[in-house]
């Protein structure tokens, strides 16, 4: 019965190990997510009871109409979670094309220049908190996809590019755990009546902040010396794009993705609708610039080109092998098993969630949470769904593949996935303690 978790172990570890085995990731990812599946429409017959699919909100939305556990496996779950998965593939996609479009357009020019400093640790800085403040209004994954590429337009080596990822990948995922609009979860939790946005900003905001200062600060001792600027590359085109070009891509491209929030809060469809439609409004103006000035060769056409297809195949092995583990229920049984084990202390209940979220993803252990705890149990701005709130996105920072930030930054920059548990998470551990800390005394004490 614990097969797949043997299954989901072997894969973890040979992608934790890309670099010394020499196997890509995106290959492992998707044969992992295969394996899962093909395990459990094969054997899972009278091994998996029929529970159906939990939903981000902790109900049960289906149970067995088809009545065949084949057609169950395949016509529902699978579908549900795919459609599930496509949410996010759709959404990455969109935001590393407007990413790669102002990219294209050297519309990154126009902050890496006003960035005047040499100094790593000055850069180390302004970056990370830089990030931090984009992310509360941006989701971290696409935080984290806009901070990498205006990384590289700033340093030019790739291994030292790594430790100022790794500060935004901690970045990202704190400011998103103190927004409403900040994180899946958050999101998931302000939707369902778990917490109010005034409330959880207020009550979050230095436990996140401290999270994010102790490693910061830390790592940032070992930053001395000047980094090495890459040379200008511009793309060569029948005419110099003009300066008021790259400022309108990057207005919009910028804009529209500060715009998804609120579309989604405007019309109630998931995130990536509104990340659709901003990618067509760039489109759509774009190509009448492309028509005025570059003769084509800046078209979103040829932007998508430069997509990077292995990272999302990366995602989508990873996400079909934990949206097939969730569907033989293993990531409820576990998150009801830690919960049980801290049954009469909320706070262990939500350390040992994040905790947990280093390795399991943190939807389904909020959604599972929020099954187990309705709002009769623990009321809307109860201490148990801020402080759950705080504990899954800086449980984030464990792992680099614990987040979508982490697995974004890990796919555009190659991190290895050794290298960060051997120079980041240490840092990212300490950071959480310390701002759980901050939160429980601030709780008890103050409010």
């Amino acid at each position: 019965m614990f097969l797949p978790i043997i299954i989901f172990i072997i894969g973890y570890a040979l992608i934790a190990l890309e670099t010394p085995v020499k196997v890509d990731k995106s290959a492992t990812a998707l044969l992992l997510g295969v394996a899962i599946w093909v395990y459990y429409i094969l054997v899972g017959d009278g091994i998996f009871s029929y529970t159906g699919f939990l939903d981000n909100y902790g109900n049960y939305k289906i149970t067995n109409p088809e009545g065949s556990f084949i057609d169950f496996v395949s016509k529902q779950e699978l579908v549900l979670s795919i459609g599930g998965i496509a949410e996010i593939l759709f959404f990455l996609m969109g935001a590393m094309t407007i990413v790669e479009t102002i990219d294209h357009h050297n519309g990154f020019s126009v902050i890496t220049d006003k960035i005047s400093t040499n100094s790593r640790r000055k850069l180390l800085w302004i970056l990370t908190l830089l990030t931090f403040v984009l992310s509360t209004v941006l989701d971290n994954m696409t935080t984290t996809i806009v901070m990498c590429a205006l990384l590289r337009k700033l340093v030019t080596k790739r291994k030292e590019r790594w430790i100022f990822a790794g500060l935004i990948i901690i970045a990202a995922n704190t400011g998103g755990a103190l927004s409403p609009i900040g994180d899946v979860t958050t999101i998931i939790l302000w939707m369902n009546g778990q917490v109010t946005a005034g409330t959880l900003i207020l009550k979050t905001f230095i436990p996140c902040v401290i999270a994010l200062l102790v490693p910061l600060s830390f790592i940032s001792l070992s930053m001395k010396g000047n980094f090495e600027r890459p040379a200008s590359q511009v793309i060569e085109t029948l005419r110099p794009i003009p300066i008021k070009i790259k400022y309108l891509v990057i207005i919009l491209g910028i804009g529209g993705l500060l715009f998804v929030p609120i579309f989604k809060s405007i019309t109630n469809l998931p995130p990536f609708i509104g990340m659709l439609c901003s990618l067509a409004i760039l489109w759509l103006i774009t190509a009448r610039i492309h028509y005025r000035y570059s003769g084509g060769q800046f078209s979103v056409s040829k932007v998508l080109e430069r997509i990077d297809t292995s990272s999302i195949l990366f995602f989508l092995g990873v996400l079909l092998a934990v949206a097939g583990l969730q569907s033989m229920g293993f990531l409820n049984l576990f998150a009801n098993g830690m919960m049980s084990a801290f049954a009469d202390n909320t706070y262990g209940i939500n350390i040992s969630i994040g905790t947990l979220s280093s390795v399991i993803d943190n939807v389904p252990l909020v959604a599972g949470a929020i099954g187990m705890f309705p709002l009769t149990v623990f009321e809307t701005d109860h201490s148990f769904w801020l402080f759950l709130s705080y504990c899954v996105g800086s449980g984030g920072n464990l792992l680099i593949i614990s987040s979508a930030a982490g697995v974004a930054a890990m796919g555009m920059e190659k991190i290895d996935f050794l290298w960060y548990l051997k120079r980041i998470s240490l840092w990212a551990l300490l950071g959480f303690f310390a701002g759980a800390g901050a939160f429980i005394l601030l709780d008890k004490w103050v409010y």
